[in-house]
């Protein structure tokens, strides 16, 4: 019987939910496409390589053992980038149903080695085996032997749609885990849209051959969707698509993915995209990315930080963040693949919830990091998002936008979007998963950032409420250190004694000068007998000499310090205290700071904002910092008053009135 042709996209998808009813009851609806997707590859492989499989099979035969490295050789003969080397295929794995787990695995194992590592990935064997125990086995490679997968008659394009549609509806039945590998097509819709619209008329030339990377790929979504973008303007552009995936089964799913649309499915690489960097020779046109949110970077921390040393030489010469966030390290990986003006250039978009925007002060790495790219010009714009657009998470995310050929116009700005509202709300939630974003909301999203970048904020526009543009400088301030001077008074209390007991120096005395000194100090407390001045420590310290005196205990220079910091007390109407050089000493306690806007005058905000209210404060200017941070919040802040206090009084009275009214039914 031969194979039944798939006749249309709803046939595809009907077909493969016949292979899921089998499953059920033995598997969890999440767990479909652990024996779906890699069945998919295995069939669409086998078919691909059906015509050739004869030529291939006699040049095994015609080249015999002890062949050096026969992979070139036999991928001619396929006509493809991989092949197989088995006499078997579907049809042939069903001729023996009682043995057909150990003839699966013998037809995968004949695989290229690519292949074979690609379907290693997917965890396929522990499927076999629980299959098989199952009596499923036969029954489901039955079942994919039953349909025609060949190019002839579902092109790479059509089977990429399949296996993107499978990849969704997996994910979505798993979706607790769902957004740790998957994104929501709207939502890589709209960012293909931003990073894209920009550059359609360039996209649309003849012949245009470009490069786009994702560095934390997960199943490929971002690379298909912008690959499917920029196809529809322009069906001939050569693209070549790149990827790095952390998870072993996510990144057998991409790869797959691009084996099936007949991409080079090399460039998708497994490994951590910080430590082992399988594009580290590369730059590309194009990189978008949604990088885990709040993932610590610990097990990489010593070779991140070994790089971070070598400056810019390396990827984070930056400057590196929180160890419980490496969001922004993904974006310095991303920065560091532009390619130079004189090769054309480079666009990024990344996800980002809102941390990156302005954890840490000024100083620290991730201001640092913002400092870098905005004082760069890299920064082209920044879009707010829904909440609850993510599978995993109901938090507020943003795209953030960078260019290294921004515009003429645009040079030196920076836009912020807000399409907070920009959503509709879902019929069944998918995990955190309530809110989606309509394809007419993502044009009119990708209208307003289009019109941002052609022309600064119109003020008087209706839109001027969700639109800024703001000059990079707005984003950078200058953290000042504000001191007031150290004023003390001088006394002895039981407090002040103790302390001085528990020191060090004060223990390492003798026990007879720990008792004298005791003793005189004893003597200076209020109700001790003798008299001291504590307005001045040169009075003080005449007081304390004479107690000591008077006790027969020496003075301990070790002891100076201690002493002195015990019987110390901040008091403002107290002695000013200086240095040597008669400059006033700083008290710790009163130290403030101030963020200071980029290109203000630090002493004419001092005269300003701080003298009239302490008028004896200075700046420390050896502690000034330069930090950046983006405040999107604060730039859409809408100021809602309080209402009316007659309006409270009046609606408290009603409720008083209504507890009441309650009350006197039940006591009735």
């Amino acid at each position: 019987m031969e194979a039944r042709p798939v006749n249309g996209y709803n046939d595809m998808v009907g077909f493969i939910w016949s292979v899921a009813d089998l499953l059920r009851g033995d598997y969890k609806q999440a767990e479909y496409g652990k024996v779906i997707l890699p069945l998919t590859v295995l069939r669409r492989l086998d078919c691909v390589l059906e015509p050739t499989k004869p030529a291939v099979l006699a040049k095994v035969k015609a080249l015999g053992e002890g062949v050096g490295n026969v992979d070139p050789i036999l991928r001619r003969a396929a006509g493809q980038p991989f092949y197989n080397v088995s006499p078997l295929d579907f049809r042939g794995l069903l001729a023996d149903p009682e043995h057909i787990a150990r003839s699966l695995r013998l037809y995968i194992d004949a695989f290229s080695p690519g292949a074979v590592e690609v379907l290693d990935k997917y965890g396929f064997d522990a499927q076999i085996t629980k299959l098989d125990e199952a009596g499923l086995l036969y029954q489901v490679v039955a079942r994919f032997a039953d349909v025609d997968l060949h190019p002839d008659k579902v092109t790479n394009l059509q089977m990429g749609y399949l296996f993107e549609e499978l990849i969704r509806k997996f994910s979505e039945a798993g979706n607790e885990t769902a957004g740790e590998h998957f994104t929501p097509r709207e939502v890589i819709r709209l960012m293909v849209n931003l990073l894209l619209d920009d550059d359609d008329s360039t996209l649309a030339t003849p012949g245009i051959v470009k490069t786009i990377y994702d560095p934390a790929c997960g199943t490929g979504g971002m690379l298909s969707t912008a690959e499917d973008w920029i196809r529809e303007h322009n069906p001939a552009a050569n693209l070549e698509l790149f990827g790095q995936e952390l998870n072993p089964e996510t990144y057998a799913v991409c790869r797959s993915d691009m084996m099936l649309k007949g991409h080079n499915a090399q460039n998708i690489a497994l490994g951590n995209s910080f430590s082992h960097d399988a594009h580290a020779d590369k730059s590309f046109d194009y990189m978008l990315a949604n990088p885990p949110f709040g993932v610590e970077w610990k097990k990489v921390q010593t070779f991140v930080e070994d790089e971070a040393a070598r400056g810019y030489a390396g990827r984070f010469g930056a400057g590196t963040p929180r160890i419980n966030d490496g969001s922004l390290l993904f974006l310095q990986h991303m920065i560091a693949k532009m390619k130079p003006l004189s090769e054309g250039g480079s666009r990024l978009a990344i996800v980002f919830n809102g941390s990156p925007l302005f954890t840490g002060a000024a100083g620290s790495g991730e201001s640092e990091i913002r400092r870098w790219i905005l004082e760069n010009d890299w920064l082209e714009g920044i879009v707010a998002l829904p909440d609850q657009l993510f599978y995993n998470t109901g938090i507020s995310t943003y795209f953030w936008i960078l260019s290294n050929r921004k515009r003429p116009e645009h040079k030196g700005q920076v836009v912020l979007l807000d399409a907070r509202d920009q959503f509709t709300k879902m019929r069944k939630s998918l995990g955190d998963k309530r809110k989606e974003t309509s394809p007419d909301q993502i044009a009119q999203i990708t209208r307003w950032y289009a019109d941002a970048l052609d022309t600064a904020a119109d003020p008087e526009s209706p839109d001027h409420a969700r639109v800024k543009v703001l000059p990079t400088t707005a984003f950078g301030y200058q953290r000042i250190t504000v001191e007031r001077p150290l004023r003390l008074r001088f006394e002895v209390t039981d407090d002040a004694i103790e302390t001085v007991r528990a020191s060090k120096p004060f223990r390492a005395l003798a026990p007879a000068d720990q008792e004298r000194l005791t003793a005189a100090l004893g003597l200076l407390l209020p109700d001790g007998g003798a008299e001291v001045d504590g307005s001045t420590r040169k009075t003080f310290q005449a007081g304390l000499k004479a107690a000591l005196v008077s006790h027969g205990a020496p003075t301990f220079a070790a002891l100076d310090k201690v002493l002195w910091a015990a019987v110390s007390t901040p008091d403002p109407e107290g002695e000013l205290q200086t240095d040597r050089h008669g400059h006033p000493l700083p008290d710790p306690d009163l130290r403030d700071n101030e963020n200071v806007p980029l290109g203000e005058d630090v002493d004419d905000y001092l005269a300003r904002e701080v003298l009239p209210h302490v008028p004896d404060a200075w700046i420390d200017h050896t502690k000034t910092k330069t930090g950046y941070e983006i405040p999107f919040t604060r730039h859409f802040y809408v100021y809602t008053p309080p209402r009316p206090l007659a309006e409270i009084d009046a609606e408290l009275k009603a409720l008083e009135a209504e507890i009441q009214r309650l009350l006197g039914e039940v006591t009735a």
